[in-house]
Order: structure tokens, then sequence, then C-alpha cells
């Protein structure tokens, strides 16, 4: 019997298999809404998924003190490309999120929910611990989620800047700061609904009155909704067959490769595949919790709870968008949805909770 070489052993190749199954199964999704093609969309969406995934494996083998000295770096290089969307990003959609780089639009807000999680990560880290009920734990957090997402709200992107807010928050809780800090900031946000309402764009305001009531405007505001949750339930148990999806092949259903994908995948694949998929994100999401629970550094355990958090964020707000359970907000879901930056970030989280495995398996817990 030939002797498999330990290089080849280190490989995690459960969570290779686990990667790919999910975003296979994206790629026959994104192959039917093509009316069975490969192109556009198929096949850059897997050679992405080839280049990505060697970046998350070689991010993987970087010593995580690597990610912990650059994360202010980091957090500031992805400020200035947010900066530069403002000063030469493209529009597309009625946004201005991209930057052209040739082989690809990147979108730096996507890269930000890194970022924000490493410096916030690294901050409370080195914040001692009997500090995290003062003051100065608080305002500088506030002032490095702030930043972002002030940048990410003028593009306009409701969603990528509350996805930066979630992140950041949950990083904040992990380190321990007072529950009564996080109880007071909902009780002021919900009384400052009203005037928060009022900030938001005319488009804005019309996704979140039609969530409200998605029957007022069948045919306007409230289309994406309306088609998703019939191509949905017209899935049934069984779905309608491979290649047999009449909403999405029709043109009905709008967004069919991006952000109602999950909408595309219901209706021919029906309860069934939307079960194995989400089993699938299950799987994925216990991992990185257990990643987190095993660090043995405190700022190992911040990132790993923070870019999970980032992970279940894309996840559950894209379900709830498209079955009509939260207002459309433009989230892709994860390694499934047709797109190089949400998939860029997600590799990234995944490669940096490889990273903080890694480190678990070489020595004895430190926290400080």
């Amino acid at each position: 019997m030939i002797p498999v070489p330990p290089a080849i052993q280190r490989f995690p190749w459960k969570l290779i298999a686990l990667l790919t199954a999910i975003t296979g199964f994206g790629i026959l999704v994104l192959y039917s809404a093509a009316g069975g093609n490969w192109s556009p969309w198929a096949w850059q969406q897997g050679l992405r998924y080839l280049v990505f995934l060697s970046v998350a494996l070689i991010l993987g083998r970087f010593p995580l003190r690597f990610f912990e000295d650059f994360s202010y770096l980091g957090y500031i290089g992805v400020a200035v490309l947010l900066l530069a969307v403002e000063l030469l990003g493209f529009v597309g959609g009625g946004s201005q999120r991209w930057l052209n780089l040739g082989f690809m639009n990147l979108q730096p807000s996507e890269l930000m929910k890194v970022a924000i999680v490493l410096a916030l990560a690294r901050f409370y880290a080195q914040l001692p611990p009997g500090e995290t009920r003062n003051w100065t734990a608080l305002w500088p957090a506030l002032v490095l989620i702030g930043i972002p997402a002030g940048l990410v709200m003028l593009q306009p992107d409701l969603g990528t800047a509350l996805a930066i807010c979630a992140s950041g928050v949950i990083v904040m809780f992990t380190a321990g700061l007072p529950f009564w800090w996080f109880g007071s900031a909902a009780v002021a946000g919900a009384a400052a609904l009203p005037l928060l309402f009022s900030m938001l764009h005319d488009y804005q305001q019309r996704r979140v009155l039609i969530f409200l009531d998605p029957e007022s405007d069948p045919l306007g505001a409230g289309y994406h909704i309306s088609q998703s949750k019939i191509a949905i339930g017209s899935g049934g148990i069984g779905g309608k067959g491979f290649l047999n999806g009449s909403q999405s092949h029709l043109d009905y259903l709008p967004e069919g490769h991006t952000d109602f994908i999950f909408a595309t995948m219901a209706e021919e694949w029906g309860l069934i595949g939307g079960a194995a998929l989400l089993f699938g994100f299950f799987l994925l999401l216990r991992w990185s919790t257990g990643v987190a629970l095993k660090a043995r550094t405190r700022f190992g355990q911040l990132t790993a709870a923070g870019l999970t958090m980032t992970i279940f964020f894309y996840i559950a707000i894209n379900l709830m968008m498209v079955m009509g359970l939260a207002p459309v907000v433009g989230i892709p879901l994860p390694l499934f949805s047709y797109g190089g930056s949400s998939m860029l970030t997600i590799m990234t989280c995944v490669g940096i909770i490889l990273a903080i495995e890694n480190d678990n398996k070489t020595g004895t817990r430190r926290f400080h």
C-alpha cells in the first residue's frame, strides 16, 4: 500500500468536499438558470471557486500572528478602497459599489466584512480584560465600525452596511462588553426607527414598505418578493426537475442567478434540495463555531466568532429575503449566488478560520 505523503494528509479534505458540494450544487443551478448553458455564469463561477479555494488553502497555512499584525493595515487599506469607490467606482444597478480591476469587478465593501472583524479582534485582544466595562472599550470600536458603515451607506448599500455592523457587534459581544450596553443600543435603535426610515433613499423606503405589505404593489416594488414566493412554493417537495423551472427560464424571476438564486433552486429541486443546501451550510457553520470554541488565543477566538457571524449573516438574510421575511437588501447566498466579490469574502473567511484551526493544533491555550 502506497503511503500518503504528510503534506497531502494535512489538507482539510472534509472541508474541501463540503465547500465543493455547496458550490457545485450552485453551479448546476446557474447552468439551469442560463437555459442549459455553461456560459455566461456557470463556468466563470467554477473557475472562481478553484482560484479562491486555492487562496483559502494558502491563507490557512499562514501563522495566526500574521493576521493579527496586519489587521489594522488591512482595515486601512480596505477603507481607502471604499473611498476610491466614491471617487472612481462605476454605477451598476443604481448604486456605485464596484471598482473595475479588469479581470473582475471588486466590491470593497465585501472585504470590509472581514477587515472589521480582524481589526476589532486585535483591539479587544490587546485590551486588558478589566477594561472591557469602561468607555475606552466602546468608543474606538464604534469609530472602527462607523467609518466603513457610513461610506457603504453613501453608495448606497444598506444590506452590506448592516452586515458590517453585525460582524463588528458580535466581536464586541464575544469580547465581554456589558450586556446592558447592547440592550440599551437596541432600545435606542428601535426608538430612532422613524428617523432612520426618513433618512433612507426612496427605493429603500419602498422596499421596507413592500416588505410589510408585499401585495400592495405586486407588479412594481413587490414584484421580486412575489415572484420569489411563487417560484419557491411551486417547487413543492421534490421540485419540477432539473432544467424545468418556469419562473426563471421565462424571466419572471428577477436576479435568478444572484440574489434570488435560492428561489431558482427551490423551484427545480423543491424542499429536498433546499433542506440539503441548508444542511451543507449547517455543517460549515458547525465547523467554524467549533474552531472558535477551541481557539487557544483571544484574537483567534474573537476572529473565528466574528467571521462565523459574517457567513451566517449572508445565509440568514438572503434566505429571509427570498422568502419575504426581510426586505430586499441585495445580500447574495454564500458560494451559491453568481459573483466574485462575495465568494472572495467567504473564502477569505474560510482561509482565516483554517489558520486559526491550525494554530489550535500547535500548542496550549494562551489567553491574555
